[in-house]
């Protein structure tokens, strides 16, 4: 019986190792599925819908090819992407009513696609061919607009050829394909995504298919050794003589009869039989047992929920996604440094107008006319990149966007954290730095500042909900510098910890005092604040308030009391520089530019105004007219 159950063993051994073995061969499925699409209609770019990505699940892989030359791709949101493209004719590449990939010529001077066609899996014909080409060149769109660089995509690929980019994007994001704004956009596309091939039960039969195997061997061993036990013939003994009394026997006769008197009984020598034994092929076990060790081969039991922090932020359902991911904000301010650096070393104010505006330029090309008439003036800090502290973006689909950040160690005592204001105009335009400032060692940042991911709302210049309106800032705060204690706007700016202000009454006290010492008698010199020449800029924070950048310009006066007096620059090159001369008649006027950051409390809640970080430097320097 023990054979029966070896042999039973065995054979659904096998069975069970066979049907494990086959599902991770013959019987094993595609890895991935994919769709190919053709854009023959030869425009210069090509936009693949969200919905197309994410028509099968799972993350995506994209192949984009041409005959000869660059492949460009880029992704972004696609309310981005369709705004990059507004003006200029493009395929579509989305899905219709029912589901399938079709291909559209989109033509700005139209409403809606020019023309529509299926472009079903590996079909050549797919694309709708059309003249959208020379309406193009009719209606003057932007060709030859090269999407390399723009500020906009969250990730960008090129190579020569054919390019072939790993994806993981959600439905509200697209993909743009070009060449170089100029050449057609790659024909040839193919997306594949993967699937899910894996055999879990491949495993547990592989290895109950080895255990039975195991059993059958011990039971074909017992078997055996049960068999040999009991083994040997059960048949009769030979006939035994009559005995008798061997007293009653001759001794002839019990001799010749075979009776022995004496001595011990006759044996039979036994040989032991040689053991029987199996060979267990442990190799070939193992190397079955190894088939179904795969992760695709087991059961995955369900990963447990990884607790996450619970989200302190809720944006509302009508807010805007953010315009830029933190990500993205740290390529556009390293964009924006490489840029000012290569600006710094050849003193070029074109170049630096590329990726800066506002005060920063400004302040940025007196710079460079100083240097080139003053060896030994030093060039202004390089803009910092990392790391990013804080990125407030604003949240907003439209134009003109804005960024706020804030870079440096948090806890640095060293080197003061930079707090920053980017800008950009429209889809087409790079983002701009307007507004650069260090934190004030005693400043706290707001600590109810939303995260990168929500963004916050850009507050209007006249908003009547803070403490006092955006648009106003500056010009308030310019009457406390003029006027101190004395300002009627005085009680609404927090005091202490304002060292801006401190450093400004007392470098104006000092240099009054330097001049009073020798020109006292023949000319004056005073000094005034006023608003600077650009708009306040202001980003809500989570309490309602808001963080505000403004700009002051501060000027200097100093000119003769009388006619026969002359004033001069003894021992200023910078002012000279800037003038053009040594001395004047009529006297010299300098301009500073400051650029303030302040965090203004709403009126519900009160408080007052608090400085959080400011930056000062020469702006212009002429004669008085």
């Amino acid at each position: 019986m023990r054979f029966v159950w070896a042999v039973a063993a065995f054979v659904l051994a096998a069975v069970l190792i066979g049907a494990g073995i086959a599902q991770r061969t013959v019987f094993v499925g595609a890895d991935t599925t994919e769709t190919k699409i053709s854009a023959s209609d030869g425009l210069p770019y090509t936009l693949i819908d969200g919905a197309v990505l994410t028509s099968a699940p799972g993350s995506q892989t994209l192949t984009a090819s041409v005959d000869t030359g660059p492949v460009y791709a880029a992704y972004g949101r696609t309310a981005d992407v369709t705004a990059w493209l507004s003006d200029v004719s493009y395929t579509r590449v989305t899905l219709d009513d029912t589901g399938e990939i079709v291909t559209e010529t989109v033509d700005p001077q139209k409403e809606g696609p020019a023309t529509d066609g299926p472009a079903a899996d590996g079909a050549a014909d797919a694309a709708t061919e059309g003249d959208t080409t020379s309406d193009q060149a009719a209606t003057g769109t932007a060709v030859g607009r090269n999407p390399a660089g723009s500020d906009l995509w969250l990730d960008e690929f090129t190579d020569e050829g054919t390019l072939t980019a790993q994806l993981q994007l959600p439905d509200t994001m697209s993909v743009l394909l070009a060449a170089d704004g100029t050449a057609a956009a790659p024909e040839s596309i193919e997306i594949r995504w993967p699937l899910d091939n894996s055999t879990p039960w491949a495993g547990p039969l592989i290895v109950a298919g080895s255990i039975l195997m195991v059993l059958g061997v011990l039971l074909y061993l017992l078997g055996i050794r049960h068999a040999r036990r009991s083994r040997g013939p059960r048949r009769k003994g030979l006939p035994q003589p009559v005995t008798q009394p061997l007293d009653t026997i001759p001794a002839g006769d019990a001799e010749a009869k075979g009776v022995i008197s004496s001595g011990a009984p006759s044996r039979r020598a036994l040989r032991g039989g040689t053991r029987g034994f199996v060979v267990i092929p442990s190799i070939a076990i193992a190397g079955l047992l190894f088939t179904g060790c795969t992760a695709e081969s087991w059961p995955q039991l369900a990963a447990s929920a990884t607790p996450s922090p619970s989200a302190s932020v809720i944006a509302a359902d009508e807010q805007d996604a953010p315009a830029v991911t933190e990500t993205q904000a740290k390529r556009i301010l390293a964009k924006v440094a490489q840029t000012v650096s290569e600006a710094d070393v050849a003193a070029n104010g074109d170049l630096a107008a590329t990726r800066l505006a506002g005060a920063v330029l400004d302040e940025r090309k007196a710079n460079y006319l100083i240097r080139s008439k003053v060896a030994d003036h030093p060039a202004l800090p390089a803009i910092p990149t990392e790391p990013l502290q804080i990125v407030l973006p604003q949240a907003y689909d439209l134009w003109p966007r804005t960024i706020m950040t804030v870079v440096g160690e948090e806890g640095e005592t060293t080197v003061a954290p930079t707090v920053a204001v980017l800008t950009q105009q429209d889809a087409w335009s790079e983002y701009k730095l307007t507004y650069l400032a260090s934190l004030a060692a005693s400043a706290e940042f707001p600590g109810g500042v939303a995260p990168a991911t929500i963004g916050a709302a850009l507050v209007p210049p006249d908003s009547p909900f803070l403490i006092l309106e955006p648009q106003e800032l500056a010009a308030a705060y310019a009457d406390v510098l003029n006027n101190g204690e004395n300002s009627s706007y005085a009680s609404l700016f927090e005091e202490e910890g304002d060292q801006f202000r401190v450093k400004v009454a007392e470098d104006r006290r000092t240099r009054l005092d330097q001049f009073n010492q020798t020109g006292a008698e023949t000319g004056s010199l005073t000094f005034s604040s006023a608003a600077g020449a650009y708009p306040a800029i202001g980003l809500a924070t989570l309490e309602s308030g808001a963080i505000v950048a403004v700009s002051l310009t501060e000027t200097d006066t100093v000119k003769p009391t009388n006619s026969d007096a002359v004033i001069k620059l003894d021992g200023n090159p910078t002012v000279e520089a800037l003038a053009g001369t040594a001395s004047s008649a009529s006297g010299f006027q300098t301009n500073f530019s400051d650029q303030l950051f302040f965090y203004v409390p709403n009126q519900a809640d009160g408080g007052q105004i608090r400085l959080l970080g400011y930056a000062s430097n020469i702006l212009s320097a002429g004669v008085i007219q």
